[in-house]
């Protein structure tokens, strides 16, 4: 499984390129859709490249997790190609980003 249950508020997920990109962010939609008490921490760590189905699947659980449930999204470990996704599409100004996996999680926890 792409995700773990971190704590009982808490689902990090480890992504990484196509197609398992895909399966896995599908995977932990379900999941929120199931779980609507859990923030979610995106490891992005194995992703190398993003493409447009890629984005609307991240829009989709940011829409589900964030304005559905009232729960955070956060992401981290982004290498700069997708950094660049990310500034060049605007989506730098509506997720959450955290530097590493455990500052990611530290946030969450906390409430940051």
């Amino acid at each position: 499984m792409a995700f773990e249950q971190w704590s009982e508020n808490l689902l990090v997920g480890e992504l990484s390129d196509d197609p398992q990109f895909t399966d896995d962010l599908t995977a932990i939609i379900e999941h929120c859709t199931d779980n609507t008490r859990t923030d979610v921490l995106l490891d992005f760590s194995g992703v190398s490249h993003l493409n447009s189905s890629n984005i609307a699947k991240l829009l989709k659980l940011r829409k589900l997790s964030m304005i559905s449930n009232e729960r955070r999204l956060k992401l981290c470990s982004i290498n700069r190609h997708v950094w660049g996704v990310f500034l060049v599409t605007g989506l730098d100004k509506i997720f959450e980003f955290a530097d590493d996996k455990p500052s990611g999680i530290a946030s969450l926890q906390l409430g940051e």
